[in-house]
């Protein structure tokens, strides 16, 4: 594990895996924005029935919900990096056969929904694999520092250079986007399968031992630790928020503001530049307010954006606030990641990790649902007023995380204290 000190703060050395892995997930993240583009755009060719369409987007978060929890028992069973290389090469091979039949014409609606279900099925043994192995190839002080380099790469990749590079790669064919997402898949599994470091060394399992058991002791470790249990309830409730966000804000755009098509690609880009700048300035803002209080700020700046969000009719103080929403955000979503890392026990990581996940997941079609109703109910302004409503139950639930000397709770019962970065 190599690192490097810079200013009393570690930062995460390219060598020593680091960086592969990180050029693995850039490259899978531009993919993936091409695919997650393209596929919209091809369904409204195969179907004129908005909910086939909207079911598309769905299939992309079903899995987590019904598979999640599996896929970070799996991932705390066996040697995490060969399933991420054996995962991609998978992904790789089924989005390649998917693109030669768009390009033979053979592409049907039914299609696409198994493809983004199968996708989103494999991610989640991926994901919980990646977030288990990032421990083993970076120093415990410099995860912080690596989890913002990877989001703010991913956020680069996928919302700067893979989003505008769609409409020029289909000018060459309906097919193009997802055979260039086939080869990033295989050349991120060709990277991660080069890792020297395997992953952490683990406790065998008891004999006897089931995969019922071991995700209920993943979801049992999430309950005991209260900071754990704090920050998993507030992304849940803010991602019930941001459900109703997300499938709302081309109507805010749109029609509150009547910014058009022009306003709509701007809220994106400062939505991304946000985070972007988030990213950067992450590692300054934990080395003076901590982890789980930079994650408190996080929330409260949030929710003042998104009332101004709701109240102010103007398409340049919308801009404003989703760059400051973007850039907190970012700010949330590396330091609950990091966190639920340093606190759970390495054996349990996968586990842990996947309960995380699909608890947050959960509350996003439920979200948007909400969303959906309340701008038909009392207008298109009113779903940023309602996610800042779910933000404030957020942060009182991360209250009680953020005291001192927060018990780390280990495998067994007994409880430990440690001072883990705030």
């Amino acid at each position: 594990m190599a690192t490097a000190e810079t200013v009393g703060v570690r930062a995460p050395a390219w060598r020593g895996g680091f960086g592969r892995l990180w050029s693995a997930a850039i490259l899978s993240s531009f993919g993936d924005s091409l695919r997650t583009a393209a596929l919209p755009l091809l369904a409204v060719t195969l179907t004129d029935r908005p909910l086939l369409i909207a079911a598309v987007t769905a299939c992309g978060y079903l899995p987590w919900i019904v598979f999640g929890l599996l896929g970070g028992a799996i991932a705390d069973r066996v040697d995490q990096r060969r399933a991420m290389w054996t995962v991609d090469a998978l992904r790789g091979l089924l989005v390649a056969a998917f693109a030669v039949l768009v390009a033979l014409g053979h592409a049907s609606i039914g299609l696409l929904l198994a493809l983004a279900f199968t996708l989103t099925a494999l991610q989640t043994l991926f994901d919980n694999a990646s977030t288990a192995l990032l421990p083993a190839l970076v120093h415990r002080d410099a995860l912080g520092s690596a989890n913002a380099r990877l989001m703010t790469g991913q956020r680069i990749a996928g919302g700067l250079v893979g989003g505008p590079a769609v409409p020029l790669l289909l000018v060459a064919g309906a097919a193009v986007p997802f055979a260039a997402d086939a080869a990033t898949f295989l050349i991120a599994a060709a990277l991660v399968a080069s890792l020297r470091t395997g992953g952490p060394e683990r406790t065998p399992a008891p004999a006897g031992s089931t995969l019922r058991r071991e995700i209920g002791e993943g979801l049992r470790t999430l309950w005991r630790d209260r900071a754990l249990r704090g920050l998993c309830a507030a992304t849940a409730l803010c991602n019930i928020g941001m459900g109703a966000q997300i499938a709302t804000l081309v109507v805010l755009v749109t029609g509150w503001l009547d910014a058009g098509a022009a306003g709509f690609a701007a809220a994106g880009a400062a939505f991304t530049i946000g985070g972007l700048a988030g990213g950067v300035a992450n590692g300054w803002i934990v080395r003076r307010l901590g982890g789980v209080r930079a994650v408190l700020i996080a929330g409260a700046v949030q929710t003042g954006a998104l009332i101004v969000m709701g109240t102010v009719r103007s398409l340049a103080v919308l801009v404003a606030a989703l760059t400051v929403f973007g850039f907190m955000g970012m700010v949330w979503n590396v330091n609950t990641t990091t966190l639920m890392q340093q606190r759970s026990p390495v054996e349990l990581l996968g586990r842990v990790s996947s309960a995380f996940r699909t608890l947050a997941f959960a509350g996003v079609p439920l979200g948007a649902l909400l969303g959906g109703a309340v701008a038909t109910a009392w207008g298109p302004n009113t779903p940023p007023l309602l996610t800042a409503a779910f933000f404030v139950l957020a942060l009182a639930a991360l209250i009680p995380a953020g005291k001192r000397d927060v018990p780390v709770v280990d495998r067994g019962d007994d409880a430990r204290t440690a001072h883990v970065p705030r």
